[in-house]
């Protein structure tokens, strides 16, 4: 088991920061530890038992720095099982492992919780690839990169801040156009079968196991949400329908403002029911009236279609793998479930990074897959149409777009990526982007620091499509 204890030092902040919390309890930050120790449980036993990583490496480089000012308050072991962590000696948080879902997070003190692998899970196959096969539909090796990919690769991977105040920390790089597989590159102790965390990527997973239920004629975009909060007629909440929740055009209330205190980090890492948590959040606005991006909404989408599953959580995974997963041979790819058996839809997704081009791919191709629909006919175009009040046409339906400001499409997302472009984005730097104009898809994966600033994306974009000769082409494309 590895495990690291506070320093000394650190430790003697503990004692007057305890004494303070009578007073932080009426600001609200009195949840601030408890959210500190369930991320600090839950991302490294994510990172350190999915992704392989060294849980050391995990906590210094990346959990210290994202769960400031705690990080270094923080306590933490990993063994086997899964994670614990403890801020301030008496905080705790506990991650369970299971194997094909990954880390479960039980909050509070755990020690003694036990969740079981759901019957008939371990007993589940996963499609296995050809490795004669080239991508997308085998576990071929692509031919090397040419010369001007390499060296935009090579741009990608650097980390042009020397002072490291901001760190690109580039994990990976899937190129591929018309649909081959040009090019990847991975960084030490990452590789070509290494589970990548998504982070918001996954609402666009999400999108995609909603769309298959729209589909199959077991959901409707434009009925009532069937949400049990809101099932009383007097509810203002109850005119919400799916198309608002995947449109963030719910008008519920909810702060994604990230921190240790707002509601996102709060649902994620301080609560077992991240829908619930997530539903009850009160109207800020009427329905369809604004657009307020909030990976609630996603929770809410993803305990819907628990529910549709009679909470059955080993039904839902063989739903997603053989509708979805395995069925576009995105065989690595899982989600990662909440206590009571809810995907975290808005938030912890793993694939590899050739399976999240795959992903990408999937729907470059109008959701048909080596010649099968996967996807409802239209889907695509519905999830990348943006939403109305979005206000410079920034989102569609769980998908982030670069079309641009109605009479303005200078007011885009990527200026200089080609307007048709629609992407998966994720926190600390994920990317799934998809140009059809150019018949391009970019991953892009990290441990990004701090959150949203400069990763390189368009720098690497352009360098891709100038290398591969098609750069005036996709310049000029206009927006659908």
């Amino acid at each position: 088991m590895t495990r690291w204890k506070v320093v000394r030092g650190t430790l003697a902040l503990a004692a007057p920061l305890l004494a303070l919390a009578p007073s932080l309890a009426g600001c609200g930050l009195h949840h601030a530890p408890a959210v500190g120790a369930g991320f600090a449980a839950k991302v490294t036993c994510s990172l350190a038992h999915n992704s392989g990583q060294n849980p050391q490496w995990v906590i210094d480089e990346y959990v210290v720095h994202e769960a400031k000012p705690l990080g270094p308050l923080l306590d933490w072991s990993v063994d086997p099982r899964g994670a614990h962590a403890q801020v301030l000696g008496v905080v705790d948080a506990s991650a369970v492992l299971r194997p094909g879902l990954g880390c479960t997070l039980l909050p509070g003190d755990s020690a003694a919780a036990q969740l079981v692998l759901p019957e008939g899970l371990p007993d589940l196959p996963r499609k296995q690839l050809d490795p004669a096969t080239p991508w997308p539909y085998g576990a071929a090796d692509p031919p090397p990169a040419p010369v001007a990919i390499e060296a935009a690769l090579d741009r990608a991977f650097a980390e042009p801040d020397p002072t490291r105040e901001r760190v690109r920390n580039t994990t990976a790089i899937v190129i591929a156009h018309d649909g081959r597989l040009v090019a990847e590159r991975y960084a030490k102790a990452y590789s070509k079968t290494t589970p990548m965390l998504s982070w918001s990527m996954a609402k666009s997973v999400t999108a995609a196991l909603v769309g298959i239920e729209v589909g199959d004629g077991r959901l409707a975009l434009r009925e009532r949400a069937p949400v049990p909060e809101w099932s009383d007629a007097s509810d203002p909440r109850h005119a919400i329908t799916l198309d608002h929740l995947l449109r963030m055009s719910s008008g519920l209330d909810f702060d994604e403002t990230y921190g240790a205190t707002n509601d996102v980090s709060r649902m994620l890492f301080q609560h077992p029911d991240v829908g619930a948590f997530a539903a009850r959040s009160p109207l800020a606005a009427p329905p369809d009236t604004v657009w307020s991006y909030s990976s609630g909404t996603s929770n809410i989408v993803a305990r819907i279609l628990r529910d549709l599953h009679g909470k059955d959580l080993a039904a839902q995974v063989r739903f997603a793998r053989e509708r979805l997963f395995d069925a576009a041979d995105m065989t690595s790819a899982f989600f990662e479930p909440d206590v009571t058996g809810t995907f975290i839809g808005s938030s912890f997704a793993f694939m590899t990074a050739r399976d999240w081009a795959r992903f990408g791919e999937l729907h470059r191709n109008d959701g048909v897959w080596n010649g099968r629909r996967i996807l409802p006919e239209g889907w695509v175009r519905y999830v990348s149409t943006p939403t109305p009040k979005a206000p410079n046409g920034e989102y569609g339906a769980h998908w982030w777009l670069n079309h641009g400001a109605p009479g303005d499409p200078a007011q885009r997302m990527w200026p200089r990526i080609p307007a048709d472009a629609f992407a998966a984005t994720g926190h600390s730097g994920q990317f799934v982007l998809v140009i059809p104009s150019a018949r391009l898809v970019v991953v892009r994966l990290g441990l990004s620091l701090p959150d949203g600033d400069d990763v390189g994306l368009e720098d690497l974009v352009e360098d891709v499509l100038r290398a591969l000769g098609i750069a005036s082409e996709a310049r000029t494309a206009n927006a659908p």
